[in-house]
């Protein structure tokens, strides 16, 4: 069974704010001024689509984005959120049964990684890179936890997380997966953020 948030589509953003605050918001939003005017955008995990309105307030129109989301309650709600003038096609499908033949000027993948055991990251990460252009800027925020260096607190909230997201959307994972090894050999770092004590990531990637 595919991982789908359907169960807790309508009470997500709450979930999320009660848990930790606009921090998950503010780690997207910081990455949005990197869009350049007249982009063609993948948005890959895009939730109940509030992103869509904060890109509205940069760029109110001319851009194209193919906004991919494999729980049908997410679209309908996504579907519903001001997004300006900008062209929105809305794709409910998981993101490795998605197939295009158009390549991005940029790719936005918000806490999507972390859903994922190493196998189909690997697949995943492999069939964006793939879909984005040379030079082209992949914007990533996510979870980060290194054992070495990582707090308690934030171990037993990951593990507290991955729990209830087991149970209420069958995401394949228990464990949170270093990007690094992915990214950096195919990528350059134009700008990074961290948050909720080294806990988040933003980082803008640029293909080399």
């Amino acid at each position: 069974m595919t991982t789908n948030y359907d169960k807790i589509a309508f009470s997500y953003d709450f979930i999320r704010k009660m848990i930790l605050g606009n921090t998950i918001v503010d780690a997207q939003v910081c990455l949005l001024k990197f869009i350049p005017a007249n982009s063609r955008i993948l948005i890959v995990g895009g939730g109940t689509g509030w992103i869509l309105n904060e890109i509205a307030k940069i760029h109110s129109a001319g851009l194209i984005i193919d906004y991919v989301e494999s729980s049908a309650k997410m679209i309908t709600l996504s579907t519903k959120v001001d997004h300006g003038s900008n062209a929105i096609n809305f794709i409910q499908l998981p993101v490795e049964s998605y197939t295009t033949t158009d390549k991005y000027d940029i790719i936005l993948t918000p806490f999507l990684f972390d859903n994922f055991k190493v196998e189909k990251i690997s697949q995943v990460f492999t069939k964006l890179d793939f879909y984005l252009k040379k030079e082209g800027v992949w914007l990533y925020a996510d979870f980060v936890y290194n054992e070495n260096n990582g707090r308690l607190w934030q171990k037993l909230l990951l593990k507290m997380m991955y729990i209830f997201f087991r149970v209420t959307c069958n995401i394949e994972t228990q464990e949170l997966i270093s990007m690094e090894k992915f990214f950096d050999p195919l990528y350059v770092k134009m700008y990074e953020a961290s948050s909720y004590h080294d806990f988040i990531k933003s980082i803008v990637y640029k293909k080399r």
